[in-house]
């Protein structure tokens, strides 16, 4: 690297003469900056101290090294980020020449039919007029009719099944066999997850999706094969038999079972031929069908409590590209027998939307996620590699799946009910299901419980979209959780000395979210949950007791269309091991009907007052009318706890009246949520109607107008109702904070939420100091004296937190005081200006 040069010495500095550092010299800063790259002035003379090669050099000229080698650092990652676009939009521009090509062979296609049918007329015109033309035309019909030739369970037989399974999925993937229409919502792009299709017209429903994944064709093949590992319905698959093939493929018998998603509809299985080859080009093909009686190959028994569903010709075609990664075609085509549940929950079998996004596009995301992974090894949460994370995601959903389902072959049994049967108690003592509970964990003593119990529920709800409902039970856990079925249930894993067991539990102080990983494009998120309280021994000793959840959170997009809501969490010991014991519990909440509902992310914006002080002070969302149409969903609800089999009465009798409990307190909140309730409630107000806002509204509005001698809306608004508005859809974060020893925000604008990733109600909980970093905290205590004297501060621009941990950069911000009707001190208001998430 060239550097400037005093006395001619290397490694010096003077004006206008350059030399190179030592490879030593070099080495020494290459060391530094890997542990720190940007040091302090600090650090960077303690190095000169400590480093004897390095004594010659200026601090200052260490300081441009450093520059210098951030901005290489940066330029490399640059580089390699415009190459990977290119790779992606070259990749891409292929698979849209490729749907061109395939559209247009399918007008092509449809003219061609068309024209037969002109003709067919035309001959069924003339055959009314000439007899002779019936037997030529029913000859015609025989021929094209014709039944394929018996296939049989010989290796020869399954060949036959295998070639033209592949031909059929070969048609749908890249032909015309199948109409496909673009899935609301999915626009293709180097940043979208591909380009998804769904079916018109054909029997049951089928997905199709196209995309490029950074992986070789053999691994994407291996890890699509693994389907229980990324499709989360897939309960197992098993593997039967294998042939190999003279082509070099393998030919495999699977059968498979999915779980059902709810208590109101029973498990699926499906009886399988997979295959798998490498076309002339080189491309993998993996492809699956159903094997029936009519194809006179090999059979299966149908199993108890499991609907048998069928398969039409799916799979993947997987075609290596330059630099190790690969364009892959996804087909699903399943016939789901909706004939077996209730006609409520049809739509979710009939939906080609809904197979989609649960099955052909987990397929995808799971498949960027781990290219991601390979890419970007970096340790995440809590010390923790991604796929240390996924596999906790994995097994908190596979265990909520299992207590809902219910699976005899599992151990688990059904108990009697109490006279009602809108709640299900199952027991399970098999030894499986309790080795996880048996361990010893970190304070050295055992597990006493023997037993499992789950209480599962389902209800439908009503005009309430499942993302908002299950956002509201994330955040606002102490409006329908109870502290002490939390801290019996935290015993499990924090047996000891000073066990729960007779405690009389005082209750949780707050609730803190330590987000772990989010999945790709967010569409999943692990975290841990910490219930701060306090608990009172028998011996009326309070006693800091913290309760830890590990918590999965999936669902919360509202545009997403067909997707599952997702709330699932268990308890954890606080030294958190990999393979730590979980008994999840939840909810899950499905939506059954395929139309987006109008709604907004801010619909909970004061639901509080809604549930505690009435109707006069909910503050719906002002987009939530009778119109918006009625969004119907089933939740299920599953709690696992965890007992002594002396207990078991005991145990069942408090699920059963804490699960109804909480049936009640969803109820309660989804009807606060109901833009039909909301709507129907007479004095009932939008949040830009309440004359609260309007007067607080009012008073920034002019206080700023006071303090800064300009306005601080740009239109010419009148009237109070108009001033809420125009603030609260203006472009800058706009909050206020109380004048307490801790301020707390009590009030923010459509863009302080989204910067503080919160809604009204939550942002209650949120004080002023946790969003600033240590540098804003010094900065605002500086400040805060002249605001109160003065009036206002300008305030340089930064660094804050958003509510859920992540950074927020601002060029800017101004606070001011807000003065009541009276002239004294009311709140103090913020405004950051030209933020952006880092």
């Amino acid at each position: 690297m060239a550097m400037s040069c005093k006395d001619g010495k290397p490694g010096s500095l003077d004006n206008g003469k350059y030399v190179r550092y030592t490879p030593e010299q070099v080495e020494a800063l290459e060391r530094l900056y890997h542990e720190c790259p940007k040091p302090s002035s600090i650090r960077r003379k303690q190095l000169i101290r400590e480093c004897s090669i390095l004594s010659n050099i200026e601090p200052k000229q260490i300081k441009v090294w450093f520059q210098n080698r951030r901005c290489r650092e940066k330029q490399r990652k640059e580089t390699s980020r415009f190459q990977a676009v290119n790779r992606k939009l070259t990749a891409m521009n292929k698979l849209l020449m490729e749907e061109n090509d395939r559209l247009q062979n399918q007008v092509s296609q449809l003219v061609y039919e068309n024209g037969c049918f002109r003709q067919h007329t035309q001959n069924a015109t003339l055959a009314t007029k000439d007899p002779s033309c019936e037997s030529a035309m029913t000859s015609g019909q025989h021929r094209v009719t014709q039944q394929n030739p018996p296939r049989d369970a010989s290796p020869a037989g399954l060949l036959s099944i295998a070639e033209e399974t592949l031909a059929e999925f070969l048609s749908k993937a890249t032909g015309t066999a199948v109409e496909w229409v673009q899935m609301p919502g999915m626009k293709p792009g180097p940043d979208s997850i591909g380009i998804v299709a769904i079916s018109h017209g054909c029997p049951g429903v089928a997905a199709r999706a196209c995309g490029l994944v950074g992986l070789e064709p053999t691994r994407v093949a291996e890890l699509l094969k693994d389907r229980p590992s990324w499709f989360r319905d897939c309960r197992a698959v098993d593997v039967l038999n294998v042939l190999p093939t003279a082509n070099g493929g393998t030919i495999e018998l699977l059968y498979m079972q999915l779980y059902a998603p709810t208590t109101l509809a029973p498990s699926r299985d499906f009886w399988l031929l997979r295959y798998t080859s490498v076309l002339e080009d080189g491309s993998l093909v993996v492809c699956e069908r159903s094997l029936k009686n009519t194809q006179n190959g090999p059979s299966m028994l149908p199993v108890q409590n499991f609907v048998r569903a069928e398969m039409f010709a799916s799979g993947y075609l997987i075609r290596p590209c330059e630099g190790g990664v690969s364009i892959i075609h996804i087909v699903d085509h399943m016939d789901l027998e909706p004939w077996s549940v209730p006609e409520v929950l049809r739509p979710l079998y009939e939906s080609s939307t809904v197979l989609a996004q649960k099955t052909t596009m987990a397929a995808l995301r799971q498949l960027r996620q781990i290219a991601q992974e390979v890419s970007q090894p970096n340790v995440t949460g809590w010390g923790r590699r991604p796929a240390a994370l996924r596999a906790l995601s994995q097994r908190l959903s596979r265990g909520f799946n299992d207590a809902v389902n219910g699976f005899t072959d599992e151990g688990w049994s059904m108990m009697g009910n109490d006279g009602m049967d809108d709640v299900t108690i199952l027991v399970n003592s098999s030894p499986d299901k309790l080795m996880g509970l048996n361990l010893s964990f970190a304070n050295g003593f055992p597990s006493v419980s023997n037993s499992v119990l789950c209480a599962v529920a389902s209800m439908l709800l009503q005009n309430v979209p499942p993302a908002i409902l299950l956002r509201f039970l994330r955040e606002h856990r102490s409006e329908w959780a109870d502290c002490s079925i939390d801290a019996y249930s935290a015993a499990v894993v924090n047996v000891g000395p000073c066990s729960l067991r007779g405690s009389r539990v005082g209750g949780f102080g707050s609730q803190v979210i330590l987000p772990l990983a989010h999945t790709i494009e967010h569409e999943e998120s692990l975290e841990v949950i910490k219930l701060e309280g306090i608990t009172q021994s028998p011996e009326d000793v309070l006693m800091a007791r913290d309760v830890f959840l590990l918590q999965l959170c999936s669902g919360m997009d509202e545009n997403a269309v067909g997707t599952c809501a997702e709330l699932i969490f268990a308890p954890i010991d606080a030294s958190f091991a990999d393979d730590a014991p979980l008994l999840p519990s939840g909810f899950r909440i499905i939506p059954l009907d395929s139309g987006k509902e109008a709604s907004s992310p801010n619909r909970t914006l004061d639901l509080a007052s809604a549930l505690e002080i009435g109707p006069a002070g909910n503050k719906a969302s002002n987009d939530c009318s009778a119109g918006a149409g009625c969004v119907r969903s089933v939740m299920t609800i599953a709690f696992e706890f965890a007992f002594e089999s002396h207990l078991q009465e005991h145990v069942a009798s408090m699920a059963r009246q804490y699960v109804r409990s909480i049936i009640s307190s969803v109820q309660r909140v989804a009807l606060a949520l109901s833009p039909s309730y909301l709507s129907s409630q007479a004095g009932l107000r939008t949040p830009l109607g309440t004359p609260e806002a309007q007067t607080l509204a009012r008073l920034i509005c002019q206080s700023y107008r006071v303090y800064m001698g300009v306005e601080l809306l740009k239109s010419n608004t009148e009237g109070s109702e108009s001033v809420l508005k125009t603030l609260w859809h203006h472009s800058e974060a706009i909050m206020c904070c109380s004048l307490k020893a801790l301020p707390v925000f009590t009030f923010a604008n459509q863009a302080g939420l989204d910067m503080l990733e919160t809604t009204l109600v939550a942002l209650q909980d949120l004080t002023l100091e946790k969003i600033f970093d240590e540098h804003g905290r010094k900065s605002l205590c500086t400040e805060f004296p002249q605001i109160m004297r003065q009036g206002f501060a300008c305030l340089q621009g930064g660094i804050c937190l958003s509510s859920m941990g992540r950074p927020v950069s601002y060029e800017r911000a101004v606070a001011w005081k807000v003065l009541n009707e009276e002239e004294n001190a009311h709140c103090i208001c913020f405004m950051f200006i030209n933020w952006s998430f880092v």
